[in-house]
């Protein structure tokens, strides 16, 4: 993955040219392809209709219901002021009751609207009805229930046909039933007046269905356009594809919101950012979540590009601006792991300074060769043996050997590689002859603690040589107190110290009293001392900074006065990882 290169999104075009992932329905034999635009339009009539219909349905049975509640409230009223109206209940004691009873009941009729209203005796002779004729006949439905005393209302068939009816017993002034009256409205004029009614109620249930197909459409068109017209199998290859590429690339890559929130983080990032004990961090607070390096980045407009100490790993960081539609959304986080890199790049730099010093060892010994060969060549045997005799033995590789308290074979090699180098820029360092470390074992633990110690002796060595520069001496001195089970390396410099103000703030990853190289990618100074901080604290050590050896700095206008820098660091060892003193050679190993 190239951070330099603007990721593009996918156009609908190009998206619409992937093969889709086809679904079909099964039917008679034949396979149809159904697009989302056809479901979403089939699925929302549906709910629509069915709301409408249900809707309507409900609104159909409750007017049925209202009318037939008035209307019963209608017959039960017309029917008690037939059986109580005193010239009904004295007509049945004349001898032609029918001629006055059939003119009230079919005045009644008319002016309270219903089909009739029948008004029989106790045998269940009729003395009115809509029908002339019929009046003086036996009634043709059974009127035992009312001519008993009771009220009926419900639906019966008879000679004008099937009616919904009410009936009401008749008392005498001694509240013997002498009668009965029977109120009625016709089921056809019930079904009649209730269509007519419900033409309105079926008219507004179609507007609305059709006004909720038309929605549907339109709803359907707006979603399709959000979606880029793109089919839901579309979609999803889509989303797949975007998960794998995110999360496959080597790079860690990290979004955030203008919110100041998590937008996505793939697993690299997740690996290189040391995330993995947060179950989920998408959502969260960047500034509650990334180290404060990261957060300062994310708020700096200008910067591009920049080395960064997350944890213990150094990151080359890439900042780019995420804009949709030219309207900028957020920040995005290339992120490379440059640990490696630095640490092959001191390991390059350690055997380049061995191979100078090689070679300039090879060309001292030549030239003492050619002095002993010309003494001999002269006759002077005598001069070439005491010459011989004065010389040491060895040049630029045995200086350290006399610090056989150094057992760690790989910590005298790197103490070696700086000497030499730092010959190489006119600066003494020595290791004073009182250092001891006892050697490490082969085990998980011991390797890591022994890459720490390469990387705290590394950078300590590092920054000193910076702040002392030509002409400038460095004293390194390692103990082994078994005692307290603790490792101490201190590294002293000529330099111009720190002074007592700035001791915590160097610390502070990016702080350096050195200016950055001119360039785009930041040289990464500041990092040095704040990965040593970050080991020694992992271990559970301590780092600390005290006045190191006099200044050689012209003036002694050093911040700390006269002197330097001395930088302690105090290392907590498991007796574990050390190898017994029993199985160690009976000589030191020595770094030259």
């Amino acid at each position: 993955m190239n951070p330099q290169a603007e990721p593009q999104p996918l156009s609908q075009t190009a998206a619409r040219k992937r093969g889709p992932r086809h679904i079909f329905w099964q039917n008679g034999g034949m396979r149809r392809r159904i697009t989302l635009r056809t479901q979403l339009l089939l699925l929302q009539m549906v709910i629509v209709l069915i709301t409408v219909v249900g809707t309507g349905g409900v609104a159909i049975l409750t007017q049925q219901h209202q009318l037939r509640a008035n209307y019963q409230d209608r017959m039960v009223g017309v029917a008690q002021s037939v059986a109580e109206n005193p010239v009904i209940v004295e007509a049945f004691n004349t001898r032609d009751p029918s001629s006055i009873i059939q003119p009230i009941t079919e005045l009644i009729s008319k002016s309270s609207g219903i089909a009739y209203a029948v008004v029989m005796n106790a045998d269940g002779i009729r003395y009115s009805h809509p029908d002339p004729s019929r009046i003086g006949k036996h009634v043709s439905t059974d009127a035992a229930e009312v001519l008993s005393g009771d009220i009926f209302v419900g639906t019966q068939t008879e000679t004008m046909g099937t009616s919904w009816r009410v009936k009401v017993p008749i008392f005498s002034a001694g509240h013997a039933v002498i009668g009965a009256v029977s109120v009625g409205v016709l089921e056809s004029d019930l079904r009649n007046e209730y269509l007519s009614n419900a033409t309105w109620l079926f008219v507004t249930i179609g507007v609305a269905a059709i006004f909720g197909v038309v929605g549907a459409a339109w709803v359907t068109a707006v979603i399709r356009k959000r979606i880029f017209g793109l089919e839901p199998e579309q979609i999803a290859g889509l989303l797949e594809e975007r998960e794998a590429i995110l999360h496959g690339v080597r790079e860690g890559v990290l979004a955030v919101d203008n919110r100041g929130r998590i937008a996505l983080i793939n697993d690299a990032a997740v690996h290189l950012l040391s995330l993995g004990d947060k179950p989920d961090v998408v959502g969260t607070l960047a500034r509650e979540t990334l180290d404060g390096s990261l957060v300062e980045l994310l708020k700096d407009d200008g910067a591009e590009q920049s080395l960064i100490l997350s944890g213990e790993r150094v990151l080359l960081v890439r900042r780019d601006v995420s804009k949709i539609g030219g309207q900028e959304i957020g920040s995005i986080l290339i992120l490379r792991d440059n640990t490696d890199l630095h640490a092959l790049l001191r390991d390059l730099d350690g055997v380049q300074g061995l191979a100078d010093g090689l070679r300039a060892q090879a060309h001292g010994f030549a030239n003492k060769l050619h002095v002993i060969s010309g003494l001999l060549e002269l006759g002077r045997v005598e001069q070439a043996v005491s010459y011989i005799s004065h010389e040491r033995a060895g040049g630029a590789l045995t200086r350290l050997a006399g610090q056989s308290g150094i057992r760690e074979l790989e910590v005298a090699a790197l103490l070696l590689m700086k000497q030499v180098r730092a010959d190489e820029l006119g600066i003494d360092i020595t290791i004073e002859d009182a250092s001891a470390l006892p050697a490490l074992s082969a085990c998980a633990s011991a390797e890591t603690l022994r890459e720490d110690l390469l990387t705290i002796i590394g950078n300590l060595i590092d920054n000193a040589v910076e702040a002392t520069g030509s002409g400038g001496r460095i004293s390194v001195l390692m103990a082994y107190l078994a005692g307290s089970g603790e490792v101490s390396i201190s590294v002293s410099d000529s330099g111009e110290g720190i002074a007592p103000e700035l001791r915590d703030r160097v610390f502070a990853s990016g702080y350096s009293s050195k200016a950055a190289l001119p360039g785009a990618l930041s040289t990464g100074r500041g990092i040095g001392l704040t990965l040593v901080k970050r080991i020694a604290a992992r271990h559970g050590g301590v780092v600390d900074i005290k006045e190191g050896l006099e200044s050689t700095r012209s003036g002694g206008s050093s911040p700390s006065g006269a002197f330097g820098a001395r930088i302690t660091v105090y290392l907590p060892i498991d007796p574990e990882n050390l190898v017994p003193e029993r199985l160690l050679d009976a000589e030191p190993v020595e770094p030259a």
